[in-house]
């Protein structure tokens, strides 16, 4: 990777892979683009453009003016937001994915998007859940993201495109607020810690889901896309994860450092209904195998860093 275009750069993810492509590649050599600019390090420490997704021409013309020879399409409508207005994700999740792949095809470029948790369905296994398994979301998202899955293939074998991706955890940051997705609530877990000393969560206690902590998943897509392609078996969509916990054992890990927190239950039929369709815990195994994933955080170890960070962020003792 040299030029590097990242689409929904102002997002959950896109917000801080930008700051870490430009510390590993060189700020100059990362355009980040979103939909709306707002003033943050993304927009004002490097090069940055405004764009829908949905504008495949403008799309193509700022891959070219760029000198591009990446595409990282982080641009998506989340889990529980998706569900709220299921057209508008379908146009925006799968329109904006043809588009970077098509720009991606005609330019030559290295492609990377990520899939998810959400991938997969009641139907999957919930325990060691394979990298090669069966998929029957009952989500939009989670339709969105397998079709995503199977065109990042297609675009593979049909067009020789270096199409390259990870399935997603929920991902925990202390830098990006939640973003509506079904996993959202072991974020806002630590703010309200600090906030408040306690949390109402909107998950049931005993769902387990995969977690992963921001930093080791920014460092998974740079290893990512650096791998050997002549190691890559599968390509697209490697099952990633680090810890998979419930609500209340994250809420033991906090009360390790601040023993008054206190954790209650309100949950939300929705999103506990998307939980309850994906698996507790997935085998990362072909990630390991085939590109050398790792991770560096557990769940206690994320939780320390999460409220140091938090503190300074929040400004609170």
């Amino acid at each position: 990777m040299k030029k590097i275009m990242v689409t929904g750069a102002l997002g959950q993810i896109g917000s801080e892979l930008i700051t870490k492509l430009r510390a590993e590649y060189g700020a100059e050599n990362v355009l980040a683009t979103d939909i709306r600019r707002i003033e943050s390090d993304v927009t004002e420490a490097g090069p940055f453009e405004i764009l829908d997704v949905t504008d495949a021409k403008k799309m193509h013309q700022l891959a070219t003016d760029f000198g591009a020879d990446t595409m990282m399409h982080m641009a998506a409508l989340l889990s529980a937001t998706a569900e709220e207005n299921p057209v508008f994700a379908w146009n925006l999740n799968m329109g904006g994915l043809m588009n970077a792949l098509e720009v991606s095809r005609e330019l030559d470029m290295q492609f990377f998007t990520p899939s998810s948790i959400g991938a997969f369905g009641p139907s999957t296994p919930k325990q060691n859940t394979p990298q090669d398994t069966l998929q029957r979301p009952t989500t939009m998202y989670g339709v969105n993201k397998v079709s995503g899955e199977l065109l990042c293939d297609y675009y593979f074998e049909r067009f020789g495109l270096d199409t390259r991706g990870v399935r997603f955890p929920g991902l925990i940051s202390n830098v990006a607020k939640p973003g509506g997705g079904t996993t959202d609530y072991a974020v806002e877990i630590y703010y309200k810690a600090l906030e408040e000393g306690k949390y109402t969560s909107y998950i049931a206690e005993g769902t387990y889901m995969d977690m992963m902590y921001m930093p080791d998943a920014l460092q998974a897509i740079v290893d990512l896309m650096e791998a050997d392609p002549k190691k890559l078996i599968h390509r697209n969509a490697f099952n990633v994860t680090a810890m998979s916990f419930e609500p209340s054992q994250i809420a033991a890990s906090i009360q390790k450092v601040m023993p008054n927190f206190e954790i209650a239950y309100q949950v939300d039929p929705v999103r506990q209904a998307i939980a309850d369709s994906w698996p507790d815990a997935i085998d990362p195994t072909a990630a390991k195998d085939e590109w050398g994933f790792k991770t560096t955080y557990d769940l206690d170890k994320m939780t320390v860093d999460m409220l140091e960070k938090l503190k300074i962020k929040l400004a609170v003792n």
